[in-house]
């Protein structure tokens, strides 16, 4: 029995980092609208750190988007899932999903006020280092992302996963105060050359600091496992992209942040 107290400390030793993990909703508002994100943190890990705002893709903040956020907050940061669309609107069916997407995607100042709105929420946390914050987005929230750079919002950095990076009004790029990095599938089929060549010549103009990644065999959602494994439907997961284009965020935040 002298054996269990020791035997029940090695167990303890052994636990991963994620058993640390809190998290849970997070209610916020945009003028009248009640908005619901998610918000997770290592709570092993004392003191304030860097800060990631995540955006969703156009089907809402869903499990996914969590998934992700207990990822980074493994990697050490404090998390917010920002919504974008509402408490309790979230789209189901693809024509539903592309509706509500659209109402964003055609309101660029909206889609920008939403981000910002959660933004401001996370440079509030307490354990937030407000020096120290960056934003990713996943499809339509990669769009996001973007947008949230054009809007001159004060983050060190942002990074596209498969989004848009299309700008009805190009010369806003002027605007962007910190890095950008697009993780691109080659072969997306709903993101045009001729969006990812005025994407460049955006940043080119602006004197932004960017990147452009394309991961050749790649088409839209190279990310989501849900999206199957058919390039020809446009959409598709890519195991070697998703890993890939990870590890080029987590290097980009290592730049800037420091390790």
């Amino acid at each position: 029995m002298k054996t269990l107290p020791a035997l029940a400390s090695l167990l303890a030793s052994l636990l991963p980092a994620y058993a640390a993990l809190q998290s849970g909703p997070v209610e916020y508002r945009h003028g009248t609208l009640t908005l619901e994100g998610w918000q997770v943190h290592d709570n092993a890990t004392p003191g304030k750190r860097p800060a990631i705002l995540v955006m969703h893709q156009w089907k809402g903040l869903s499990s996914y988007e969590k998934q992700r956020a207990e990822m980074l907050a493994q990697l050490g940061y404090n998390v917010l899932c920002v919504d974008i669309y509402g408490q309790g609107i979230r789209p189901a069916a693809p024509k539903e999903a592309s509706a509500e997407a659209g109402k964003y995607k055609a309101n660029r100042t909206l889609l920008r006020d939403r981000v910002n709105a959660g933004l401001a929420v996370l440079k509030q946390h307490p354990l937030t280092d407000p020096q120290r914050i960056a934003a990713i987005g996943y499809c339509f929230g990669g769009t996001a992302a973007v947008e949230l750079a054009r809007s001159g919002a004060d983050v060190a950095g942002v990074v596209s996963f498969h989004g848009s990076l299309d700008s009805p009004t190009p010369a806003d790029g002027k605007n962007i105060k910190c890095r950008v990095l697009a993780l691109h599938g080659a072969d997306d089929p709903f993101v045009p050359a001729k969006d990812v060549d005025a994407f460049c010549a955006e940043m080119r103009a602006a004197k932004v600091d960017w990147q452009l990644v394309s991961y050749g065999g790649s088409v839209h959602s190279f990310t989501l496992r849900d999206a199957g494994n058919d390039n020809s439907k446009g959409a598709a997961y890519n195991e070697k992209a998703d890993q890939r284009s990870w590890e080029a965020m987590k290097a980009f935040f290592a730049e800037l942040f420091g390790k």
